[in-house]
């Protein structure tokens, strides 16, 4: 493993999964405590529809996938604050649309279409360098903005209606957290796909939350859990020459399991 970081291409990924794991960890953390993991992995198949646009019109499909996964997460968040649509639903109807919109692209799209399988499934192993200077800009985004508002993020994670009793406005507030989500996800495509974004999301700070109380004590936590189980994923594909995306994913499932069965021996 020494050796193969002579190469750029691991160079990249050793760098991916560093962002990715702060990434996962910090937002990761909200995710849980809210408990809007079935909202993440809506956005993240919705995203589907800014990678086809990309395609569509010929530039990077990370720079239309920002934008896209953004307003998914917004049209989201007010479908099921303002209409008369439960949650499930408005996460069905626009996970749906955003997976339609990106087929419906592709297909328009003239030519063979590359990568598309590292889209859906992530590659590692196959993230550019200026994707990760993208990715390492999301990044400051995302702790910048923790940070100015982490006591209101807070409030809304553990008691939304005191917060909102309290004068909070709430609705900004939660479709900004939609938003950090959005862009969490949109890093993480690159590291595991689409489809398996979801368990990188939560995983890590779902151990967290199995030994820890605190947030911030648990944000930590996950951070270092998303980093370690990443690179450690990354290191078993390169050994076992198969896929990164979804080794990282197994050895997650794994920890997880571990952290639960000490769990319940420590209790």
């Amino acid at each position: 493993m020494i050796e193969a970081l002579q190469f750029e291409y691991m160079q990249n990924a050793l760098l991916a999964a560093l962002l990715g794991g702060i990434a996962c960890g910090v937002i990761g953390s909200f995710v849980v405590v809210k408990k809007i993991g079935y909202i993440s992995g809506g956005i993240a198949h919705a995203s589907f529809g800014g990678i086809g646009l990309g395609y569509l019109i010929g530039v990077n499909p990370l720079f239309c996938l920002v934008p896209f996964t953004i307003i998914s997460a917004w049209a989201i968040g007010i479908i099921s604050r303002k209409a008369n649509v439960s949650e499930d639903t408005a996460i069905g109807i626009l996970w749906t649309t955003g997976m339609a919109l990106g087929v419906i692209f592709i297909g328009l799209t003239p030519g063979y279409v590359p990568d598309l399988f590292s889209y859906l499934f992530g590659n590692i192993l196959t993230i550019p360098r200026s994707d990760i200077y993208l990715m390492a800009a999301l990044n400051a985004f995302i702790l910048a903005a923790v940070l100015l508002f982490y006591r209101e993020f807070l409030a809304i994670s553990f008691d939304e209606e005191y917060a909102r009793a309290s004068g909070l406005h709430t609705l900004f507030i939660y479709l900004f957290l939609l938003t950090l989500v959005a862009v969490t996800v949109v890093m993480l495509i690159r590291i595991v796909g689409i489809i398996l974004v979801i368990a990188l999301l939560t995983i890590p700070p779902s151990i967290a939350r199995q030994h820890i109380i605190n947030l911030v004590p648990m944000m930590v936590f996950s951070v270092v859990l998303g980093i370690i189980l990443t690179l450690g994923g990354l290191w078993g594909s390169y050994i076992l020459d198969i896929a990164s995306g979804a080794t990282v994913i197994l050895l997650l499932a794994f920890a997880f399991i571990v952290s639960t069965v000490i769990k319940k021996i420590r209790e």
